[in-house]
């Protein structure tokens, strides 16, 4: 037997079919029921419904997706699903081949990184439609290979460089806040200082702001954070007009493209923004312990943060004499 329920624009149709409950939400009531009616049917003759990967992907996207942080990442990364031939095949007759196939296509077009990042989407995807939706007896990516992760990035980042880029975003004199292009040199810095994510700093809010640290209400694992601020910290802050919007004032797409623009022009290689997380993460761990660094960062697996311990041998030696 199922029920609608009216959901904002749209109706929420819930089953309960031998012992097995499902619901989906639809445009409108008619759908809803048509969806009820054909969906308690194949419950109760025990068939899988004909459903393709497609239509796993577009209701992933409409009901799943929008509950993640992550989203308009999901939703790029969906779109993009939809459009490889994979999105044609039935689900009921998806195989890890498959999936094997769409995987060495897709490693011709993007790195090794993306490919597994996308491969967990779409094993998230498929194990809700097998959970939730009662569209997959199994998951075909059980024994699916993930391409090799690629080494750990281990960029520092010198004194030279930081005194480069400070020039080239106007901040050479001292620390200033009048333009687009300084804030995002003191969001660098910043950076430098709190090891916070780019995110986490284009998303703080005064209100967030304490005297001696910021408060993350809802950080990338989903927990609130509160991070210590240093006195260079403290000093970037004062220098940002207090208002109602972002601290710094600044957009992702905008910080990105300044920020590009500024490296090129300083020609320094192969460093990015979120280097400056991995680089500050090296000098707190020179002035704090493990539990208290993975206090600050967000870390919960302490063995991660182990490589920002190790002794080099040649400050080894310098310990011999």
């Amino acid at each position: 037997m199922a029920n609608y329920e009216k959901r904002g624009k749209g109706w929420r149709a819930r089953l309960y079919v031998n012992g097995q409950r499902e619901s989906a939400t639809f445009p409108s009531k008619v759908e809803a029921v048509a969806w009820a009616v054909q969906r308690e049917a194949e419950l109760i003759s025990g068939r899988l419904p004909e459903k393709s990967v497609k239509d796993a992907l577009r209701r992933y996207a409409r009901e799943v997706a929008p509950t993640h942080k992550g989203e308009r990442w999901e939703l790029a990364r969906l779109g993009l699903l939809e459009r490889d031939r994979l999105a044609l095949k039935r689900l009921g007759s998806l195989t890890a081949s498959d999936i094997a196939d769409w995987r060495d296509r897709r490693l011709k077009d993007v790195q090794p990184a993306s490919v597994r990042r996308e491969m967990t989407l779409l094993r998230g995807v498929l194990d809700v439609a097998r959970r939730e939706w009662g569209w997959l007896r199994h998951n075909p990516m059980e024994g699916v290979r993930k391409p090799t992760p690629p080494r750990s990035r281990r960029r520092r980042i010198p004194q030279d460089e930081i005194d480069r880029l400070m020039l080239g975003f106007g901040l050479g004199e001292g620390l200033a806040s009048e333009t687009a292009t300084q804030r995002t040199g003191l969001a660098f810095l910043f950076a430098l200082e709190t090891a916070m994510r780019a995110g986490e700093i284009l998303g703080l809010h005064w209100s967030d702001v304490r005297p001696k640290s910021v408060v993350l209400p809802k950080t990338k694992n989903g927990d609130q954070r509160e991070v210590p601020l240093s006195t260079r910290a403290r000093e970037i802050l004062a220098t940002l007009p207090r208002g109602e919007g972002p601290v710094f004032g600044l957009d992702a797409a905008t910080r990105d493209a300044l920020w590009r623009k500024v490296r090129d022009k300083c020609q320094i290689v192969d460093l990015h923004f979120h280097d400056s997380r991995a680089e500050a993460i090296w000098r707190l761990s020179k002035k704090v312990d493990v539990m208290e660094l993975a206090r600050i960062i967000g870390h919960r697996d302490l063995r991660s943060l182990m490589i920002y311990y190790e002794t080099s041998a040649d400050e080894l030696a310098d310990r011999l004499g």
